[in-house]
């Protein structure tokens, strides 16, 4: 093997230097978010919180999952990650799946269709008075109904059926299935990867989208923990979050003179993250295989 030229070696130390730095970057905002939400709240006013807690508590957790309406906020996220993703990528994949079919009459002209709305929307206002008209304010299907479809997933998985053979196809209509029972029982099976791929970008979305609730919905029991969690970052209104917790928890702050606003701020945080998070490493070995199937060619 050639040994590198010292031009390679400080290009090398560059490249790592500059990724190391990146990473550093990208990671830390997270680290400090969570070093505080484990710091006693009054110590952590005093400043110099970098690293590590200078002094460890758990209370701004257990305020956290004191108050109701931030574990209903987290329920109503995980129900519409769970239910919105599982309907969007079945959804997405069978309208993918019609629009490979060489027979379907007029499928260029239903495909330039759906790349027009790709760069052109109706608008906020229009948008609005459509959900409105569906019936759809103030309603849990309103997460749901509106983002059941996605044109770039849908383009994807049609790329990843169109290669695979045509005689998989053929054989099954052969042992008389039909189309759906061509999906379901021979595509889907071998669509694992793509599936896991699109399925965690649409859980992803689904967990963290805040602004949609903040137009359609009005109920507070029906805003997901991300809504909740922008509320308290921008408005500032955790101390009333505080005081209107149930008589045992206000007996419990009471004597409590550890947790403060920024502290509670950032076990929300972490409570609206870490979920989220804990998904990638199950899907993690299906990224390259799966993200790189949009650039296959037909």
């Amino acid at each position: 093997m050639h040994s590198k030229s010292l031009g390679d070696k400080i290009l090398s130390i560059f490249v790592y230097t500059f990724l190391i730095l990146l990473g550093f970057s990208t990671f830390y905002p997270f680290w400090n978010a969570l070093v505080i939400s484990l710091n006693d709240g009054m110590d952590t006013a005093l400043g110099g919180i970098t690293f590590w807690p200078r002094q460890w508590s758990l209370e701004n957790y257990n305020v956290v999952f004191q108050d109701e309406r931030i574990l209903n906020a987290f329920w109503i996220s995980v129900m519409r990650t769970v239910v919105g993703t599982i309907l969007s990528v079945l959804c997405t994949a069978i309208f993918a799946y019609g629009m490979t079919k060489k027979e379907l009459i007029g499928r260029k002209y239903y495909m330039l269709m759906c790349i027009v709305t790709m760069y052109f929307a109706g608008g906020l206002i229009p948008t609005f008075l459509v959900v409105r008209g569906l019936g759809l304010m103030n309603s849990f299907w309103v997460f749901i109904i509106p983002s059941l479809i996605s044109v770039w997933n849908m383009i994807i998985f049609r790329t990843f059926f169109m290669g695979l053979p045509e005689g998989l196809e053929e054989s099954a209509k052969m042992d008389g299935c039909g189309n759906w029972s061509t999906f379901f029982r021979i595509i889907a099976p071998l669509s694992g990867p793509v599936i896991a791929t699109l399925g965690l970008f649409t859980a992803v979305f689904h967990w963290n989208e805040w602004f949609l609730p903040s137009i359609y919905i009005t109920k507070e029991k029906l805003l997901p923990i991300q809504s909740m969690l922008q509320q308290i970052l921008s408005s500032n209104i955790m101390r009333e979050q505080m005081s209107q917790l149930d008589s045992a928890a206000q007996a419990r702050m009471s004597n409590m003179q550890s947790v403060t606003t920024k502290s509670l701020s950032m076990a929300t945080m972490m409570v609206a993250t870490i979920p989220i998070i804990a998904v990638y490493p199950f899907v993690q070995r299906y990224f390259v295989k799966g993200v790189l199937v949009g650039s296959l060619k037909e």
